[in-house]
């Protein structure tokens, strides 16, 4: 063996002690974050809206509610909310959801009324169509069966349980009528039928069925259990393919979560029938999250449905139809970054945007919301609105999901490739965390920008306030996310 003499041992010990000099300890500027715009992950379909007209009420010549509030308001108002919505300055959004709810037909065979408890909901989205496409934009449209008539249940009562089988047809027709109107006298770009609200959960009804939903402050529902999901959508498309409306095709149905639609025997009943398969025109949910396995209402942002289909159907594209805004600040970004990130989808629609929080038999469980109207006619701008506003026009229709990564569960990023539509490459960084700024050093790649416009949302004194402009070093970007906050980035030339 070959002994190292003690000078040349020492010699080696002084060059170890300068390398270690040279190489210092790597000194964290902050969480590190990566946006790379050139990874895209799937297209973009755009954030949307929900009026919500008629909800709750049994007997609507008794109850008639707005739930939105466009009937207590004055034009001028209106005008001004459709702007906060659909205006250049305003949300931007592409999607909108239509509810259809029970009262639009009494009996089978019986005249269709689809304006009577429809109007104010049809004026908010003629108005809101009017506005995007004076900007050269667009919606689609999505139209979710609340709840059925009475007579079309077994029960034959407002939210009865289960479906007369002898009556399948008749609810098609309900379903496809309303379609029609809506494409014919409206002229609405509608896009889509979905087959019902929360209709999995077999559990809001007594166990004998003989009832209707239990307590008065339930939504309209019908219990749609995966073969009756599948039946309609075996026989709805050929239905509306006669009817001259091949154009609009069939969804799921909308379970309350992701959990619940991918774990309730939803995806794998569906891919069993390849006629179901072939006619689904999109995957719909909720996309509520729930924490605690030990609670019934669990759910989480689950991709496993989603992707089970997506196998079998490559391109078939996945909606969040509902969605709580949760306490109206930054966790409401982040929940939605888990539907896009978690999930997989590519849309998405929050619960009501509009309300008037009286009008909810014993207080709406998600009362977040974008505007609130009160009962005077006036209306306010929720916190909500503005958060919400950070994601809706970074993520405009035709854009593309981009990948992102973070190293702190506090600081979720969401990035959209401009691709091949008119908007920039943007990414919105988010901190959760209520009390300390959080530091970022954030890789941009696969962009030609290296300028960023800011816009930042705290909830407080800061309301999709323009920051400035902020230029990469290198492609780095180093930024400190206030408490609470959502910031978008978008590239400028």
């Amino acid at each position: 063996m070959r002994i190292i003499s003690g000078m040349l041992l020492t010699g080696c010990l002084m060059l170890m002690e300068c390398s270690a000099l040279q190489a210092q300890y790597p000194v964290f500027k902050g969480c590190p974050v990566v946006v790379d715009f050139s990874k895209t992950l799937r297209d973009w379909d755009g954030f949307g809206f929900n009026y919500v007209e008629t909800a709750q009420t049994i007997d609507y010549n008794v109850d008639a509610k707005d739930y939105g509030g466009f009937s207590i308001i004055t034009e001028k108002s209106r005008q001004e909310i459709i702007d906060l919505v659909f205006g250049d300055n305003g949300l931007k959004v592409g999607l909108v959801k239509m509810f259809l709810d029970p009262f639009h037909q009494n009996e089978p065979g019986g005249k269709y009324d689809h304006e009577r408890s429809t109007a104010n909901m049809r004026l908010f989205v003629r108005m809101g169509l009017e506005k995007s496409r004076s900007s050269g934009r667009d919606l689609q449209i999505i139209t979710t069966l609340y709840g059925p008539p009475a007579y079309v249940t077994l029960q034959k009562i407002m939210r009865g349980r289960d479906l007369d089988p002898a009556h399948k047809n008749d609810l098609a027709r309900y379903l496809i009528d309303w379609a029609k109107f809506l494409k014919e006298k409206e002229r609405f770009p509608i896009k889509y039928i979905s087959l019902h609200n929360e209709g999995e959960d077999w559990e809001r009804w007594p166990w004998d069925g003989i009832e209707g939903n239990i307590g008065r402050g339930h939504d309209y529902n019908m219990f749609w259990p995966p073969s009756q999901v599948i039946e309609f959508l075996s026989f709805m498309q050929p239905m509306l393919d006669k009817e001259g409306l091949r154009d609009i095709s069939v969804t799921n149905g909308e379970p309350t979560n992701w959990y619940r639609f991918s774990f309730w025997g939803f995806p794998e009943a569906i891919a069993a029938d390849p006629v179901a398969l072939n006619n689904l025109g999109l995957i719909t949910s909720h996309g509520f999250y729930v924490g605690g396995y030990d609670n019934r209402w669990y759910g989480s942002h689950t991709g496993y449905g989603i992707n089970y289909l997506q196998r079998l159907r490559p391109g078939l594209h996945a909606w969040v139809t509902s969605t709580s805004w949760s306490r109206m600040d930054s966790r409401f970004i982040k929940e939605i970054w888990g539907n896009i990130y978690e999930a997989g989808i590519n849309g998405l629609i929050p619960w009501a945007g509009i309300q008037r929080p009286p009008l909810w038999v014993g207080g709406d469980p998600n009362p977040g919301c974008a505007i609130r109207v009160s009962e005077d006619g006036s209306y306010e701008i929720q916190p909500g609105y503005y958060y919400y506003k950070q994601v809706s026009r970074a993520g405009q229709p035709g854009m593309k999901v981009a990948w992102t990564m973070s190293m702190d569960s506090e600081i979720p990023v969401i990035a959209f490739s401009g691709s091949d539509s008119k908007n920039s490459d943007s990414f919105v960084i988010v901190n959760t965390g209520k009390n300390n700024a959080k530091p970022a050093e954030i890789a941009i790649k696969g962009t030609k920008y290296i300028k960023f416009r800011i816009y930042r949302t705290n909830g407080k004194d800061e309301l999709y306030k323009e920051i400035g402009e902020v230029q990469t070093e290198e492609g780095v970007l180093f930024y400190i996310a206030p408490p609470d906050s959502a910031t978008t980035f978008f590239g400028v030339e």
